[in-house]
């Protein structure tokens, strides 16, 4: 097994992410166990992430990038595989919770403009219709990092998704 860091040119990759931790040093330190090249493995890691663009033409095409990048993955990179499947949890809470929330806040909203309370609630409808806005940029900082062979976790999902993959 060998040590991946940013100066080192060739490595046997496939870092195993248990919790990287900087050692006083900027960039973490990843274990590697197979031979996939590290560009190779960021580059993938960023394209999971940036299948979040799709949704924004499709609607739900973006989910179909870290799919197949996680099927074709998960034995040869546990990094991509787990970036993959972060992207992919990511994307269909965001975009598809997030779509449900502005929606029912919108029929909310335009039930009860009769009533003067509908005006009240506009914000708030407004407000969860940017949601997916905010993920777009969330994926697009996610697929930065990963490209960059950091290691990155979303907020909330990250975790659960490591545990989870790891078992």
């Amino acid at each position: 097994m060998t040590d991946y860091n940013e100066n080192q040119d060739s490595v046997d990759a496939d870092p195993v992410i248990i919790d990287a931790q900087a050692d006083g040093e900027s960039n973490p330190t990843y274990t590697t166990v197979s031979g996939m090249d590290p560009s190779q493995e960021r580059t993938l890691a960023m394209f999971s992430h940036l299948g979040i663009l799709l949704n924004l033409i499709t609607g739900f095409l973006g989910l179909l990038p870290p799919i197949v990048i996680y099927f074709a993955y998960k034995d040869r990179s546990k990094y991509v595989a787990y970036q993959a499947l972060q992207a992919l949890i990511f994307q269909g809470v965001f975009f598809f919770g997030a779509a449900i929330l502005a929606a029912i806040a919108w029929v909310i909203t335009l039930a009860l403009t009769l009533v003067i309370v509908g005006l009240c609630i506009s914000p708030i409808a407004l407000i969860l219709t940017l949601v997916p806005v905010g993920a777009l940029v969330y994926g697009i900082v996610a697929a930065i990092d990963t490209y960059h062979h950091r290691d990155f976790k979303y907020w909330l999902i990250g975790d659960w998704v490591r545990d989870t993959y790891e078992s």
